[in-house]
């Protein structure tokens, strides 16, 4: 059942003076399916996505930051100013996807897609407040920690594939834009930037109120993760030529997600000030690329209730309950912080995908 009746110009666009409704989900014989895997994830959301930013104690975080030396508070201030404008960036982005959804009658999708919303706008307002009340950097302009990676990806990949939608909603739109979102900016960068503040701050026993919102920040992006992995697998199950379409997608956008990481060792000579190995690092990068990629390959000729069964394991691994959430590489009972990245498991979807050239 389609959730709107919407009448279409010429070119295919729905038309907004026309749109209206026919039925309803939720008065309908099917109502709400509750087994689906994105209604699965509504219900995960709604027990463990409801911290909030301000109530996390930030007062020995204050007391640490002036422990820090000069060349540590640069890399922090720096890895943080990169997360700040990321959570901005996919917060901003993310309402086309939504509303793609919303047009297609997937309620059940659409209603996930309402906490994943909330959730990208508490972490940009938890990484705002450390600025503002840890790293005292108020009224500071801080887009000197940009790169040129950075910005290809924040600049113009993601707000260009999300926006894409508004004009294009094909499955093709749809594959490109939650790779974008979903498995490069999510699962490879943001993934690798959670390892990178365990391995340096919860290592040294510094910043708790932070390793604590980063924590919730996980917890909440392994749903992300999860859902944006079984759009991928439903796409693909629908039409097998997309898979082309994510291979291609994931391969152009690698080596930026890695250049990513090259670009902050080169701020410092090659040598963290946290004296964390940068090849830790790449390796962890690939490998939660190469993990999601082939989760998504699995879905090649299956059936949507196949999909569905692929995806109830990633819903069970997603927020597990207990006081962890699940482990970075989306593996169930791993706890985080991993101690040691485990070897990277390739280089990508394709044996001369872009991993080994970035890499």
């Amino acid at each position: 059942m389609s959730g709107t009746g919407v009448s279409g110009a010429a070119d295919g666009r729905p038309v907004a003076a026309e749109a209206r409704h026919d039925a309803f989900v939720t008065t309908s014989r099917r109502g709400l399916n509750h087994d689906l895997p994105p209604m699965r994830l509504y219900h995960k959301a709604k027990k463990f996505g409801t911290w909030d930013p301000r109530a996390i104690d930030l007062r020995q975080d204050k007391e640490d930051w002036k422990l820090l030396n000069d060349a540590q508070k640069d890399a922090l201030l720096r890895l943080v100013s990169l997360f700040a404008a990321g959570e901005e960036s996919v917060t901003l982005d993310l309402l086309p996807l939504i509303m793609v959804i919303a047009r297609e009658g997937r309620l059940e999708e659409e209603m996930f897609l309402t906490t994943f919303l909330w959730e990208e706008a508490k972490h940009t307002e938890f990484m705002r407040r450390f600025l503002d009340e840890v790293a005292g950097v108020s009224g500071e302009d801080l887009h000197h920690y940009h790169t040129p990676s950075y910005k290809k990806i924040f600049y113009e990949e993601l707000p260009q594939a999300m926006n894409r939608l508004l004009d294009d909603p094909s499955p093709a739109a749809q594959a490109e834009a939650s790779v974008t979102y979903n498995l490069i900016v999510e699962g490879v960068l943001a993934e690798t930037g959670y390892y990178a503040f365990y391995r340096t701050l919860q290592r040294q026993g510094v910043m708790p109120g932070f390793v604590q919102g980063i924590r919730n920040f996980q917890r909440d992006e392994s749903r992300h993760l999860a859902y944006g992995v079984f759009l991928l697998q439903r796409l693909v199950a629908a039409d097998d030529s997309i898979w082309n379409v994510i291979d291609r997608r994931l391969n152009h956008l690698l080596p930026y997600a890695l250049g990513v990481t090259h670009e902050i060792y080169a701020s410092y000579g090659g040598e963290h000030p946290f004296e964390v190995d940068q090849q830790e690092f790449i390796d962890y990068a690939i490998k939660q690329f190469s993990l999601r990629a082939q989760r998504i390959e699995q879905a090649r000729g299956k059936s949507l209730a196949e999909v569905y069964r692929l995806a109830a394991d990633q819903v069970e691994e997603a927020a597990p309950d207990g006081d962890e959430p699940a482990g970075a590489a989306g593996q169930p009972g791993e706890a985080v912080p991993p101690v040691e990245p485990r070897p990277a498991e390739g280089t990508g979807p394709s044996s001369t995908g872009g991993g080994g050239a970035a890499a």
